[in-house]
């Protein structure tokens, strides 16, 4: 895969799995819809006589029928003056991908701790720089971020919690394994695993909301924080990490669920570690899994499946995903947003010369 840009621009640094052949050339190992790489550019001259910038990847491959192929990939970019416009077009989950990518290279260069503190002050800049755009007024007293990067916070928190930076004990084969997800994985699913999706089921049969495909009518619940006050013991909720789906089922759901659903008649005679729905012809059963097909059909592989009972011992695998709650070695949603807040306001104070009282 070879990569060319504008004049005044070059390719800094490369991220992902390949051999670097030279300066714009990589060499790929495979090319499948589960990979994806980032890259950094640096400014060399000024951008002020041109109002647009080009970036073009030309990919040689060869198809699985034996043919020689070229796909080309041409992406042009408005340039700007203003701060603001460039972080009204700013793609958070994007910012987040490249972060995770470069932080995986901070910690076989350096440290897990340096890596960690780079995702903050990664945060840090972000939030610095675009407060530096505001009036005094305004910067005191709040978190300033742009709507286009009101996520971030909880995305760099949600990578220091996951398996790759987490401190703590971990095994070191899930840790590498968890590392390279980062490295390779597409921006949509490395955020999926980052940041799963929890919805609650237990009132699917009530959801106003829903799509169709073909004659399969597919119940859409809404989303959840990823907390454990949201999670209640007369419920049933559905965790998708990207590669498992969890489905966390309550002490104290109505027995109708447990009947037309798990084909169980109360909560003890859910059988332990449960890997599939069972077919049953009732609605509330073909609601679930008319969902559960649609979350599938979404991506190009399988995964696992679980039935996590409230007592069960597979709970931690539910609850170590609660990204907005305190852990054992990290803060949570809101006192990371303090921590944020407080070490922002002090370097905006420093960049200005005040004195906080």
């Amino acid at each position: 895969m070879r990569i060319r840009c504008t004049k005044g621009l070059s390719i800094h640094t490369f991220h992902g799995n390949f051999f670097v052949r030279s300066t714009d050339l990589l060499s790929l190992p495979n090319v499948n819809p589960d990979a994806g790489y980032g890259m950094q550019m640096s400014i060399e001259d000024s951008l002020t006589d041109v109002s647009q910038i080009c970036f073009q990847a030309a990919l040689l491959y060869t198809s699985s029928k034996g043919e020689r192929r070229i796909r080309v990939h041409t992406l042009c970019v408005p340039t700007t003056n203003e701060l603001s416009e460039v972080y009204a077009g700013a793609d958070q989950q994007a910012i987040s991908s490249l972060l995770a990518k470069m932080a995986v290279d901070r910690c076989v260069s350096s440290s897990l701790t340096d890596a960690r503190e780079a995702l903050i002050n990664a945060a840090l800049d972000s939030i610095t720089s675009y407060s530096s755009t505001m009036h005094s007024s305004q910067r005191m007293g709040s978190l300033m971020l742009p709507h286009s990067l009101r996520l971030l916070p909880l995305y760099v928190l949600a990578m220091m919690k996951s398996m790759a930076f987490r401190l703590g004990s971990t095994k070191l084969d899930d840790r590498v394994f968890a590392m390279e997800q980062c490295k390779t994985l597409p921006m949509s699913q490395m955020m999926q695993i980052m940041y799963p999706s929890l919805y609650p089921i237990h009132d699917i049969d009530k959801c106003n909301c829903a799509s169709t495909k073909g004659d399969m009518k597919i119940p859409q619940p809404r989303l959840l924080h990823l907390s454990a006050a949201n999670v209640d013991r007369t419920g049933v909720y559905l965790m998708d990490t990207g590669d498992t789906l969890l489905l966390y089922v309550g002490s104290a759901v109505r027995e109708e669920f447990y009947r037309d659903v798990l084909d169980s008649a109360n909560f003890p005679s859910i059988p332990e570690g449960m890997t599939e729905l069972p077919e049953l012809d009732t609605e509330l059963s073909e609601k679930l899994r008319n969902f559960l097909s649609y979350l599938l059909d979404a991506r190009p592989f399988g995964v696992k499946f679980i039935v996590v009972r409230e007592d069960s011992k597979y709970r931690n695998l539910f609850f170590q995903r609660m990204v907005d709650d305190r852990s054992e070695a990290t803060m949570s949603y809101y006192e990371f947003l303090q921590y944020l807040q407080n070490r922002g306001t002090a370097e905006i104070c420093e960049l200005y010369s005040l004195t906080l009282i």
